[in-house]
């Protein structure tokens, strides 16, 4: 998987604590090594990352690897960008976009 530093792995073990148990809104990107558009968002994320610290988390979760989560969510193509809230998903986009479009996206939950 491509790893997007500043951006945490999370595994179908470790969703519900990453996610469920975050005091900020969770960005999930449910990704695949072989999905170039995931590869093309990973830079977006990154950033986003680092500069959006302090309001929200961003991790990833390989669907390969983790068919768990991937079916639970009613996740179908890559990469699917979800936003969880409370634990509870509120947001889902799907494919890469440029990070001002995401930011605008992700507005009204962060």
């Amino acid at each position: 998987m491509i790893k997007a530093a500043g951006v945490d792995e999370v595994t179908d073990e470790t969703f519900a604590d990453a996610v469920r148990g975050a005091a900020l809104p969770v960005l999930v990107e449910f990704t695949a090594d072989w999905c170039p558009p995931c590869r093309q968002i990973a830079p977006v994320l990154r950033a986003l990352a680092v500069e959006e610290a302090d309001r929200l988390k961003i991790v990833q979760l390989d669907v390969d690897t983790n068919p768990e989560t991937t079916t639970k969510y009613g996740v179908l193509s890559m990469p699917t960008l979800m936003v969880f809230v409370d634990g509870e998903p509120v947001k889902s986009m799907v494919g890469a976009r440029p990070k001002r479009r995401l930011l605008q996206e992700l507005e009204d939950v962060i």
